[in-house]
Formats: C-alpha cells, structure tokens, sequence
C-alpha cells in the first residue's frame, strides 16, 4: 500500500466497487495533483487526488463527459468525490506518446500524425460548453514571463510595455478564434496515451478546456516544451492539420507563431515559479527548448511589438543562450 494516501480513500474505493484495493503513488506533475495505480483481482485503475481547495476535480469531469459523448478517446470515470477530490478513472495503461517514441523513434512520423488527425477530429466538433479564451487570459499568461522569470533574472524590463505589446500581438488574432474551437491547452506528448495502436489514442489532462483558437493545440503538440520535435517534423504536421482542416493562406502560419511566442512565454514563467514557490527545479533546464522555440516565433512578422519588447528588455547574453541556467 502507497504512503500518504489521501482522506477516506479506502470508504472512496468501496463505494466505486474496489474495496480492498492495493494502491502504487506514481510520478507527480507540476500541479498539486496526485495520481496512484489501483490495483485489485488483475484488473487496475487510476486514482486522480486533487485535494481542494488547491485544485477543483469539477472541470475535469465536466470536460471528461463532453469529449466522451462526443467521441473523443478519455478515460471511464468509475466514481467520483468533488468533496475530496477523488476520481477513479479507467487505466490507460503504461504506453505515454513521449515513453513509446523514446523505445520506438523510427514511429515517430506515424505517431505524430495520429495526434493531428485526433485534433483535427475535436475541431470538426461544435466548440464545446467552456469559457472563452479572452484576452485577459492570454495576457494573464503572458504576464508570468515577467512576475516570474524577470525578477528571477534580477532584470528590470518595462512591464507595461510587455502588456501592451502581447495585446496588440494577440488582438489581432482574437477575431478568428471566433467561434472558435475546444482548446485542451496541454496536448502534448506527456498527456497522450497509445491504446493498443499507433493511431488509437487517448486523452489526459484537459480539465482546462477553453474555446478558442485552432492554433494553439496543435503549437503545444509541436513546440513541445518536454520533448524535441524537429524542425522539419513541425513543418510537415503543420501542413498536415493545414490539408486535413481545410485551411488555405498564410495567416494560419502567423497565429500559430504568436500562440507558440505567448504559450512558451508563460511556459518559461511556469517553470521558474515552480523552482521558486513550490520548491521544483526539475522543470529548470527545459527552458532551453521553449525558449528556442519562442525565438523562432519571435522572429515571425506578426510578433513584431513583442520582438521589439524582447530586442530592449531581454540582454543577447540570455537570448543567446536560450535563457540562461539557473544557479541552484
């Protein structure tokens, strides 16, 4: 039996038909979530713990029951306890995209495929029953780049030019987010599930679904801050959403560069808050790859206000050196 198991897990168990269970912690993320194997006569499940008030496992099943009704591949939820937090959710098994390309490179065009052909499929789908992505969200994001990484950096950078910047960068793109599609906002290669094939594949973590732009999944399958993705792979997958969504001309191009430059903007500030407040520095040198990726999108012409913020405020050194390391 795991160490440290959450409150009234055993009565939970019970009452979801798995009395008796045996349960094994499994590695944490980077929220105050918990997730344990459960393991009872062969068969096994997963047990989500997000204890409130931290986290709210409310979205979640919202989100969960509307890409299931829509057929979307997630998880069986089994039982459920908001009070507590708890989810018993069907096992997806051990087969992670980024595990099974990291056995099985050669597959990796296949596999990358799959998950834009499946985001393609949610796109199809009417917007689902979730908040827009406004404008204040975006600039909400953004502005962990500067609450978190500038100070850490000791930098005193021009905030509010930032703020303006990203909303000049970001309105513009706001119209064709209209009426927009569901966002999962962390379709990435740690949060999708092989089942069985290549091209059978399932969905996790996406209880902060949103509506809005098509671009911004398909930046965070391709700009993955937790794995590289080659340049040309990025190009042909692009073309691919591009051919099988229908979308024709080159402002799709320009709104999945600012949507990569806003998303590994806050990415960057994530991952030095998490060192700072909650004690995690493992998220550290991953900064180097989002920050290449964010200066490849800086360098595209609707990025130009942010480009320039970055090209005043943010010395070469650490732009050259994809944000520099971090003394522990």
């Amino acid at each position: 039996m795991a160490k440290n198991l959450p409150d009234g897990v055993d009565q939970f168990l019970a009452t979801a038909g798995w009395p008796g269970a045996k349960l094994q912690a499994l590695d944490g993320d980077a929220s105050f979530r918990r997730y344990f194997r459960v393991k009872r006569f062969g068969s096994s499940a997963m047990l989500m713990d997000a204890p409130p008030p931290q986290e709210d496992i409310g979205p979640f099943l919202r989100a969960c029951r509307w890409l299931d009704e829509n057929g979307m591949r997630v998880p069986e939820i089994y039982g459920a306890d908001e009070s507590r937090g708890l989810i018993l959710l069907e096992d997806f098994g051990k087969s992670r995209m980024r595990d099974y390309l990291d056995q099985w490179p050669d597959d990796e065009v296949g596999v990358y495929s799959a998950a834009v052909s499946a985001l393609v499929k949610l796109h199809r789908l009417p917007p689902g029953p979730f908040n827009t992505y406004s404008l204040s969200e975006y600039l909400r994001e953004a502005m962990l780049f500067t609450d978190w990484y500038c100070p850490a950096r000791a930098l005193d950078v021009d905030v509010d030019g930032y703020k303006s910047a990203w909303e000049q960068v970001i309105g513009e793109l706001l119209p064709r987010q209209r009426p927009g599609v569901t966002v999962l906002r962390d379709y990435h290669a740690e949060n999708i599930m092989l089942l069985g094939t290549l091209q059978k594949q399932g969905l996790l973590d996406f209880q902060d679904a949103l509506v809005g732009h098509p671009a911004y999944d398909l930046v965070s399958l391709l700009q993955d801050a937790r794995r590289d993705v080659a340049q040309e792979l990025e190009a042909a997958m692009f073309d691919q959403y591009r051919e099988e969504a229908g979308i024709e001309g080159d402002t799709f191009l320009g709104d999945y560069a600012r949507l990569g430059a806003q998303r590994n903007a806050k990415i960057v500030g994530i991952f030095v808050r998490l060192w700072k407040r909650d004690g995690k520095p493992r998220y550290l040198p991953m900064i180097a790859r989002v920050w290449k990726s964010m200066e490849r999108d800086l360098t595209h012409p609707a990025l130009g206000p942010v480009a320039q913020w970055f090209d005043r405020n943010i010395p070469r050194k650490l732009r050259e050196a994809n944000g520099g390391n971090f003394e522990l």
